[in-house]
């Protein structure tokens, strides 16, 4: 997908097949094969985590894509087969055979693609770079986007900041979670996955712990340093330019991340 003139924001959840939201967040009456018609209008981003788990129908993906409004945005979760083995570089096949299954059905709204490691998994230098290396720049003329969440402290080191700022890699910003968090921009967006919404607050969030949000949100779009709050290792990059910012609430007290995301648009706008 093309980067637009001015940074675009995308705020949303994970997923949007979850009983407890029906109901509360989903109207009583609404038929569950409408849900993600639903959720997409309420939402300008939806992190599909299904993918990481198996692959999914090629027809899905099609189907997804005809359903949502036509600026929405999906983001998608590598296959655990590529991420979770002893040797990355061997990752290869998955990750082939990953863009061959019909993703590209999404066509315009195949958003970044997130490569989640398991939280045992330690950071190699050689064989990491080995696996950005086969991340795809582009499949059949479509640029394609990478993130990658890492959960070992041993990412915490400027080497492996690097190492993503060289390939032009996101590294995931998890926040508000016990997960390691490195929050160094390193790729031409910001991927960010907030966990910290609370059964308590009705929003998810408090109003401050909202408004903080929102202004770090603004600090990625404008170019700015991340706020007080977000651990970096190696510092911001040279260039002081505003980022694409994908932003999804996830974990948390999950019933209420659908609130904490519509509160969040609210402050800073939808795709922008």
């Amino acid at each position: 997908m093309a980067k637009s003139a001015q940074p675009t924001i995308r705020i949303g959840i994970g997923g949007w097949v979850f009983e407890p939201w029906r109901g509360v967040f989903y109207p009583e009456d609404l038929a569950q094969k409408r849900e993600l018609e639903y959720a997409s209008r309420q939402f300008t981003s939806i992190e599909i985590n299904g993918t990481y788990y198996g692959s999914q129908k090629a027809e899905s993906f099609a189907k997804w894509h005809d359903q949502t409004p036509e600026d929405f945005v999906f983001a998608l979760k590598g296959p655990r087969f590529a991420t979770n083995r002893r040797i990355l570089a061997e990752a290869g096949d998955s990750i082939e055979r990953f863009f061959g299954s019909g993703v590209l059905l999404l066509k315009d709204k195949l958003g970044p693609i997130n490569w989640q490691f398991m939280p045992t998994k330690k950071f190699d230098s050689g064989d990491f770079e080995a696996f950005l290396k086969l991340l795809p720049r582009s499949v059949e003329g479509r640029t394609i986007r990478h993130a990658v969440e890492v959960r070992h402290d041993s990412f915490k080191t400027p080497d492996f900041v690097a190492l993503a700022r060289r390939h032009g890699v996101a590294i995931v910003t998890a926040a508000d979670s016990h997960y390691p968090q490195i929050a160094d921009v390193t790729a031409p967006f910001v991927y960010a996955r907030i966990m910290g919404t609370v059964e308590t607050e009705e929003k998810g969030y408090s109003d401050a712990a909202l408004d903080r949000w929102s202004r770090q949100i603004r600090r990625w779009t404008s170019g700015d340093a991340p706020a007080d709050g977000l651990e970096t290792v190696a510092g911001r990059p040279a260039d002081k330019t505003g980022r694409d910012v994908f932003l999804y609430v996830i974990s948390g007290f999950k019933e209420r991340n659908p609130a904490a995301a519509i509160a969040l648009i609210d402050r800073v706008g939808g795709a922008s």
